[in-house]
């Protein structure tokens, strides 16, 4: 028998070092077995996957196999902050759980408030003005609320000069101290121009700032929001190098007014989207605190160059269908924020797209922080990716692509220049358009929408919340083109009791048809057309009978493998011909039983313009 040895723990002493080059010929033996013939780099390159901004993800990452080593991230609280803004991180009592109020109501905003606030929540985000809460009802708003505890952080537009006025009249009135107020006033003129298009005067912002910054020392005048252009469908180099422009501008107007560099630097508080790309989130919000301590060393105060930073789950990844996926979706955002050294994190409630929030969204939203924090125990490591390969050097690429946009941007004659130019909305339309491909082609694929939907699903009911700011940036959707197509079949739903369907005529056994007929079942009812799969199974004898029963509306779609559509292809599509479909799909390769089939759906086809093509020949209106 073999005796183990007694001399500790050492899992790798006896095993010979593997190389990069011994992996990449494992990885070409497997992906021979799949049909693909390639070797050493091109191996690696086939298990790749291209992000935007011109970002690879590679399938593995080791040490750097070049004599250079990666730059020196440091430590918390010193520059270049990529590893966390304070010493301590969020390690001593987790981020700042910061719940978001769009009610106009201002009892009702109340109610809610108090609610969030007994339950888990540690900070406000209160949205005021023509979108939000009239500004002179702030104060019935926050009955209740021990002002010297928790933080407030407005978001008023235009009105962001008023807001504060309430909210500073609010602190004198309940006698909180000007030294233990804390709070965000929200000025951000160039954020609500690329909502709204209306041109910015930053003077007021600038004024509020030195008045904060000589006044209020836990006060922050500016918000530099980078949602605007997240939601405008902007990548996250895109959303970073705006957020650089925006805060360049601000330091620029504040420096001109007389204010110092590090007093400056302390009036700015940065939100970035946290989205459900884990790593990419974490990437970004890492990268963030990185570029901006570059600005801050080139302005002369590298230790003041400490980035606060407001995470909110993207809006952009929230769907109106199956809304309880949210859940899930926010779930990860939150965590990827965490992780990455968000100081406040905003979890967006579910319902989110439908509506107001009710009681029960609210309570999830702020309970997955809480269970993050108290449950998971995500907070009390700082920058715990700090020193993943893939982590770091996703976190150098991003950085290096948002400082080349942010550089553009500058030479534009800095974000304002650059938005009234028309040269961000371009930027960001392209890129949108790009993954608007990708989205349509389920390359990008939308759990409860594009894959996986639900078509006999009751979304609950919410009421309406208040007109977002427009005029300027679009805002864009991940699901929005199966939305417009979803809505189509609601409104023929409605008119005729029925949803338009479409026969499955699936070949032959379970195991020759089951992923197909999985596969364009699926496709079909992302555009809310009804796929009729009964009997399971048809044959050129059955197809016709079949066919006639399932109501279809002129459409069916063959379902097998190669070998049976080689045999059985074309005379069930005859007999279905003959019972009355005018187009015959087939679910396969293009070209497989040519011209025996009218059209064909696999993967990687335009899935929202065949649906829309579908629904236009089945008499669905627009």
């Amino acid at each position: 028998m073999t005796v183990l040895p007694d001399d500790g723990l050492s899992l790798a002493a006896e095993f010979p070092d593997a190389t990069h080059e011994q992996w990449q010929r494992l990885v070409e033996g497997v992906l021979r077995k799949s049909g693909k013939d390639v070797s050493g780099e091109a191996a690696e390159d086939a298990l790749s996957t291209k992000l935007e901004d011109g970002l690879t993800t590679r399938p593995l990452y080791t040490a750097p196999r070049t004599p250079e080593t990666p730059h020196d991230t440091g430590f918390p609280g010193f520059a270049p902050f990529v590893r966390g803004g304070s010493p301590a991180g969020t390690s001593a009592s987790g981020w700042d759980v910061r719940q978001r109020h769009l009610g106009t109501d201002p009892a009702r905003v109340n109610e809610a408030v108090l609610a969030d606030l007994e339950n888990g929540v540690t900070s406000l985000w209160l949205s005021l003005g023509r979108n939000g809460l009239p500004v002179e009802s702030l104060g019935r708003a926050l009955d209740g609320v021990y002002l010297d505890l928790a933080p407030v952080s407005l978001d008023a537009g235009a009105a962001y000069a008023a807001a504060a006025r309430a909210l500073f009249a609010l602190y004198a009135e309940r006698g909180v101290a000007p030294g233990a107020a804390r709070a965000v006033l929200g000025a951000d003129p160039l954020g609500h121009e690329a909502r709204t298009g209306e041109e910015s005067d930053l003077a007021p912002a600038v004024a509020l700032a030195q008045e904060a910054a000589a006044h209020w020392p836990g006060v922050r005048a500016l918000s530099v929001d980078a949602l605007p252009y997240h939601e405008a469908g902007g990548s996250a180099a895109e959303e970073l190098g705006l957020s650089l422009a925006t805060g360049v501008t601000y330091l620029r107007g504040l420096d001109g007014a007389g204010l110092g560099v590090e007093a400056a630097l302390g009036q700015l508080e940065f939100r970035y989207a946290a989205t459900a790309d884990q790593f990419l989130t974490i990437a970004k919000f890492r990268a963030a605190r990185r570029l901006w301590a570059r600005v801050a060393e080139a302005c002369g105060a590298p230790q003041a160059g400490a980035q606060r930073q407001h995470a909110v789950t993207s809006p952009v990844m929230m769907t109106r269908r199956d809304p309880w996926v949210n859940m899930l979706r926010t779930t990860v955002a939150c965590m990827a924020a965490g992780v990455g050294g968000a100081d406040a994190v905003t979890v967006l409630p579910f319902d989110h797209e439908l509506g107001l929030p009710d009681a029960f969204a609210r309570r999830i939203a702020r309970n997955t922080s809480s269970i993050l924090l108290e449950e998971s125990h995500l907070a009390r490591v700082i920058d715990p990716a700090g020193g993943s390969y893939y982590v770091e050097r996703l976190t150098d690429e991003l950085a290096e692509a948002a400082w080349e946009f942010f550089q553009t941007v500058e030479k534009a004659g800095g974000l304002p220049a650059a938005l009234r130019s028309g040269l961000v909305a371009d930027r960001l339309a392209a890129t949108w358009a790009q993954r608007s491909a990708r989205l349509a082609k389920r390359r990008e694929p939308v759990t409860g929408v594009s894959e996986f939907p639900l078509l006999t699903e009751q979304l609950p009911e919410r009421e309406s919340a208040p007109e977002a700011p427009s005029g300027g940036l679009p805002r864009v959707r991940r699901d929005e083109a199966y939305e417009a197509l979803r809505a189509r079949s609601d409104a023929h739903l409605a008119a005729t009791g029925a949803r338009p369907r479409i026969f499955l005529a699936a070949l032959g056994t379970a195991a020759a048809h089951t992923a197909r007929a999985t596969f364009a079942s699926n496709l079909f009812q992302a555009g809310g057309i009804q796929p009729v799969h009964d009997p399971v199974s048809v044959d050129a004898a059955t197809a016709a009978g079949a066919y006639a029963a399932s109501g279809a509306d002129g459409m069916a779609v063959l379902c097998s493998s190669d070998a049976l559509y080689e045999e059985q292809a074309e005379a069930v599509a005859a007999a279905l011909r003959s019972a009355g479909a005018t187009t015959v799909f087939l679910a396969g390769r293009p070209g497989t039983a040519a011209g025996a089939v009218d059209e064909y759906v696999y993967a990687g086809c335009d899935a929202v313009a065949v649906l829309s093509s579908v629904l236009d020949r089945m008499g669905v209106a627009p």
